[in-house]
C-alpha cells in the first residue's frame, strides 16, 4: 500500500509536491487610498491595519500573516513614500526603501478608477531602482470601472514597466470585496516568496506590539473629524499598562495611561473638544476597539500634551518611537 501511494505521488508535475513550503515577506506599496491597508486586510482575514481616508495613518510596521497549508505570507506595511518636507518625512523614506530592499516581493497598488499620476511614477521610479525584488502590480478597486477601463489601466501599468526598465511579475486586478480575487492574489504572490519552513506559530495575526496597535487605535479616533485641522499632528504613547490590583481573577480591569503629543498649544482645543466633550468620545471610542482587540475590560485615561515642533525634532521623533 505504502509503494503505491509513492509511485502515483511521482506521476504528479514536481510543483504541487507536498512537501514544498514557502514563506516570506510581501508589502504593499502606493500612494495614500490606494487601497494598500484594505487588501492586507482582506488577504489576512480581519482588521489588522488601520485603514483610513488619510495618508500616512500606517506609520509602523504592521504585519498581517496569510497562513496556508503551502505556504506563510507576512505582510509588512510601510508607510507611504512621498516627497519629504520635514525630518520625519526623511526618517519615513529612509523606513520604505530599506523595508522594500529587505522583502521578497512588493506589491504595487494602483487603483482602477484613477489614471496613473505623477504620485504613482514617482513610486514607480524608486521600485525600478529595487533592482532584484519581484514586483507585482495589484490593480484595485476593479469594482468601481468596466471591463474597459480595466484594459486600459493594465495596459498602461504593463507601459510604466517598460519605461522605466522592469518587467512586472505580475500584473494582477483585484476588488477588495471579492474572496476570489483575493486568494489568486496570494496564489500569485505565494510562488515568489522563498522555499522554507513557517516563520510564525499559527494563531498569530500581526506582530505588532499590543501597546503600538493600542496608540494607533487612539490616534486613528484622536483624528476622526478633525483630519482637516490636524492631519498629522498627533502622536500616541502608551505610558503604561497596568492590570489593577485587588480585581478577582474573573473580572480583571486594564489601567491604560496614554498620552497625545499635539504640536501647538493651538491645538490643544481642537482636541480636547468644548467642555472636554471631544477627548471623552475619543476615550469612549477607543476603549471599545482596545477591549474588542484584547479581549478585556479596559479603564483608558487620556491626556494632551504640547511637544512642540515633534515632526521637525530628532529627539522627540526617537522618544514618540520614530
Amino acid at each position: 500500500m505504502g509503494a503505491m501511494s509513492v509511485r502515483s505521488q511521482s506521476t504528479e508535475p514536481s510543483e504541487s509536491s507536498e512537501a514544498v513550503h514557502r514563506a516570506g515577506f510581501a508589502c504593499f506599496v502606493g500612494r495614500p487610498n490606494a487601497g494598500k491597508s484594505t487588501l492586507t486586510n482582506a488577504l489576512v482575514g480581519q482588521k489588522v491595519a488601520i485603514t483610513a481616508n488619510q495618508p500616512q495613518t500606517t506609520r509602523h510596521t504592521v504585519r498581517g500573516i496569510v497562513h496556508r497549508e503551502d505556504a506563510q505570507l507576512i505582510l509588512v506595511d510601510t508607510p507611504g513614500l512621498h516627497k519629504p518636507r520635514t525630518l520625519l518625512g526623511e526618517r519615513l523614506n529612509d523606513v520604505v526603501r530599506t523595508t522594500w530592499a529587505e522583502v521578497d516581493v512588493i506589491g504595487f497598488c494602483l487603483p482602477a478608477n484613477e489614471k496613473i499620476g505623477p504620485g504613482d511614477r514617482f513610486i514607480a521610479k524608486e521600485l525600478a531602482g529595487i533592482r532584484k525584488t519581484p514586483k507585482v502590480a495589484v490593480v484595485t478597486k476593479t469594482d468601481l470601472v468596466d471591463s474597459k477601463r480595466l484594459a486600459e489601466q493594465l495596459i498602461a501599468i504593463d507601459q510604466l514597466g517598460k519605461e522605466l526598465g522592469f518587467e512586472w511579475a505580475q500584473i494582477v486586478p483585484v476588488s477588495a470585496v471579492g474572496d476570489k480575487q483575493v486568494k489568486l492574489l496570494a496564489d500569485l504572490l505565494v510562488p515568489l516568496l522563498p522555499e522554507g519552513p513557517a516563520l510564525y506559530p499559527e494563531g498569530d495575526l500581526t506582530d505588532e506590539p499590543e501597546q503600538v496597535m493600542i496608540a494607533e487605535l487612539i490616534r486613528e479616533a484622536a483624528l476622526e473629524g478633525v483630519r482637516d485641522e490636524l492631519p498629522h499632528s498627533i502622536a500616541v504613547v502608551v505610558e503604561e499598562m497596568l492590570p489593577r490590583e485587588d480585581r478577582p481573577a474573573d473580572k480583571p480591569l486594564l489601567d491604560i495611561h496614554a498620552n497625545l503629543f499635539i504640536e501647538r498649544p493651538s491645538q490643544k482645543g481642537i482636541i480636547i473638544g468644548p467642555k472636554g466633550k471631544r477627548l471623552k468620545e475619543v476615550g469612549i471610542k477607543s476603549r471599545k476597539q482596545i477591549e474588542a482587540l484584547l479581549g478585556t475590560p479596559v479603564f483608558l485615561d487620556l491626556h494632551v500634551k504640547v511637544a512642540k515642533d515633534w515632526q521637525r525634532d530628532p529627539k522627540q521623533l526617537r522618544r514618540l518611537g520614530f
